[in-house]
């Protein structure tokens, strides 16, 4: 695996080998060593999987306090853009966000560090897969709506899909 620094302080782009042949592939998604040694020392709790449409957008997401999250996402199926806000009030890129395109052509693999809102926009029928560092935990749950004009944040899709719940999502400067 291949752990690549993002511009945001702490979150990885990391591209896993893929061995091909004839029958298929084969790719490792976590290894707990490489990530150690790339100073990745979270310890996934949950995996989630969801299938959205095209055009959905879900996001952006975060838990708060003890039950604050890292995740590690990846598709499975498809391609999203995927985006991740630092709101961490102490970290050097706070109020800063970075996009991926993340594919099952691709496989790569993005890792967001607790105190991140995350979220991400289907460019086709996705399925998309992610660990987490802590438990669900519906009193603990915010987020960021996504057209934030202060985060100004371009998803790539002229009319998303967003649930209602999404739409009514804080602005960053009242977080």
């Amino acid at each position: 695996m291949e752990f690549i620094k993002t511009s945001l302080e702490g979150a990885f782009l990391i591209k896993p080998r893929i061995f091909e042949d004839e029958r298929g592939f084969f790719m490792e998604t976590y290894q707990k060593e490489l990530f150690l040694k790339n100073g990745i020392r979270e310890d996934f709790v949950q995996d989630n999987h969801s299938f959205s449409h095209k055009n959905v957008l879900r996001g952006l997401h975060f838990q708060t306090g003890e039950f604050a999250q890292g995740k590690l996402v990846r598709v499975a199926k498809g391609t999203v853009i995927d985006v991740i806000v630092d709101i961490r009030i102490n970290s050097a890129t706070y109020g800063k966000h970075e996009k991926f395109e993340i594919s099952a052509d691709n496989n790569h693999i993005l890792y967001v560090p607790t105190g991140f809102a995350h979220g991400f926009v289907c460019l086709e029928d996705a399925i998309f897969m992610y660990k987490c560092t802590n438990l669900y935990h519906k009193a603990s749950e915010g987020g960021l709506v996504w057209n934030d004009v202060d985060l100004g944040i371009d998803w790539g899709v002229k009319n998303p899909i967003v649930s209602e719940k999404d739409q009514i999502l804080g602005n960053f400067k009242n977080l």
